[in-house]
């Protein structure tokens, strides 16, 4: 990618998959696929959803194109995953947060996660943030590792069953 900037409409990552910009019609998709995968694979509850559900009608609603940002990874058409970088309202202006990220099943493996994170990481710098935080599960172990090997440190982590099962609920925080 080089010095090509971020904003672009397709940003090709790999050949087997490209990374866009969303339509408001793939918010829906990223909530159906939320709860379709993490309570088949991890067992969340409903609350779990309401959080997801939040997020997306968040972005959809305030959503600042200078500064936000969410990711579509596709091949052929058909959703592989997803990230969203959006404002941290509970900082000064120069947070962010990661929201959202999720690889399907048949995309795991391909250095899809990390390319997704990465994509935050730069656009942020571009966006002018000095910070990302993020907030995951101690279960979601590929998930931390991308993370870990992006430069986050966790920062706090506490037991946490709102989700409907036993979980250490961990933040996480990058300095840019």
């Amino acid at each position: 990618m080089g010095d090509q900037p971020c904003d672009t409409a397709d940003i090709i990552m790999d050949p087997s998959y490209t990374l866009r910009i969303h339509r408001p019609e793939d918010l829906p998709h990223i909530v159906q696929r939320h709860e379709e995968l993490y309570s088949k694979e991890y067992s969340y509850n409903s609350h779990f959803i309401e959080i997801v559900t939040k997020v997306t009608t968040d972005f959809l609603e305030h959503h600042d194109p200078k500064r936000e940002r969410c990711w579509i990874a596709e091949r052929n058409g058909d959703f592989l995953g997803c990230v969203m970088l959006v404002k941290d309202k509970e900082s000064d202006g120069t947070g962010a947060k990661l929201r959202l990220l999720l690889v399907e099943p048949s995309a795991r493996g391909l250095g899809l996660g990390g390319d997704l994170v990465r994509q935050c990481t730069r656009f942020a710098k571009e966006a002018g943030y000095t910070k990302i935080r993020l907030w995951t599960n101690g279960e979601l172990v590929s998930a931390r590792r991308i993370y870990a090997k992006e430069g986050y440190k966790l920062v706090h982590a506490e037991e946490d069953d709102s989700l409907g099962v036993k979980s250490v609920s961990e933040y996480w925080e990058l300095t840019l």
